[in-house]
């Protein structure tokens, strides 16, 4: 097939482009950035360098590239998480998941292209009540902390467009990533001994690897019906589990505990929602209609094992 894919150069890009090029299929990958021509072509696709909130841009690109799918990765998080302005720090992201995903849609429309898959996410986005782990059907936190109603409110309209466009919407909920390029902060902050088990660490979380992410997205290519899907890892975890056993992991010390009233002073009420609030998510759903499985079905053995290239 002819595949599109906006915004090949992030976590999930650089190992999907390959699985895409290895299966025969001929591949035009976006980036906003010249610097990263190279990037995409040593991975084996055609690169273009577009904006993808320049809607005469992107139109142009997907008329050119006359693709079978377009793959919505776009993205664009930069510098040091600022999760106390949670919402400033997605800005750019959000634009390209409301406005963004507009303009794709409307040269895919253009194009008479006929499978759309975009990325979402899953974690902190589900409702912060009832059971641990949350399947598609239920519906996304109606109270999210004030720092990210915008995020929120941009991934929902992302869903929307997608699955109400006339054509195959696939939207993909990745859960939190870790692997080569996707958790190298993360490990740096525990191995520094600054990400604290707030509270009881009764947050919930669901993991992906971003080798998985990959392969669940190009399952995405050929199965599944116009719908959300959970994908995930077989084993959603309380932050007290987890936590300690990616410090281990990385051979360092165990983490620092700390009380919900002084989480919030230090970190913010985002991370204590999170730590301590937080849902996990099925991927019930997407291993049956996707015909997908995880090789990473725990993230114990993906600390353990696959977070290195």
């Amino acid at each position: 097939m002819r595949i599109f894919v906006a915004g090949g150069t992030g976590a999930i890009g650089r190992h999907l482009l390959p699985l895409l090029v290895a299966q025969k299929h001929y591949i035009v990958a976006t980036t906003r950035s010249a610097t990263k021509v190279d990037l995409l072509r040593g991975l084996g696709a055609e690169a273009v360098v577009v904006d993808g909130l320049d809607a005469a841009a992107v139109g142009e690109a997907v008329a050119r590239a006359k693709p079978d799918v377009i793959i919505h990765q776009m993205t664009a998080l930069a510098g040091k998480p600022d999760m106390r302005h949670f919402d400033r720090w997605f800005a750019t992201t959000n634009q390209l998941r409301t406005k963004g995903t507009e303009h794709l849609l409307a040269a895919a429309r253009a194009t008479g292209v006929a499978r759309f898959i975009a990325q979402s996410y899953t974690g902190w986005t589900n409702a912060r009540t009832g059971g641990a782990v949350k399947t598609e059907e239920e519906p996304l936190d109606p109270h999210p902390a004030d720092a990210q109603k915008q995020t929120l409110a941009a991934i929902g309209a992302l869903e929307r467009a997608v699955l109400e466009a006339p054509l195959e919407g696939i939207v993909l909920r990745y859960g939190s990533f870790y692997g080569p390029g996707a958790s190298e902060g993360l490990v740096e902050l525990v191995r520094k001994r600054q990400l604290p088990i707030i509270g009881g660490g009764t947050g919930v979380w669901s993991w992906i690897h971003v080798e998985d992410a990959a392969t669940a997205t190009m399952a995405a290519l050929h199965h599944g019906a116009r719908g959300v899907y959970n994908i995930v890892d077989d084993e959603p975890a309380r932050v007290a589990d987890w936590l300690p056993y990616l410090a281990v992991a990385v051979r360092a010390k165990p983490p620092f505990r700390m009380p919900a009233w002084l989480g919030r002073i230090v970190a913010g009420p985002v991370v204590v929602r999170m730590m301590t609030e937080g849902r996990g998510s099925s991927n019930q759903k997407a291993k049956r209609e996707l015909r997908w499985q995880p090789r990473w079905r725990s993230w114990r053995d993906g600390f353990r094992n696959g977070l290195a290239a």
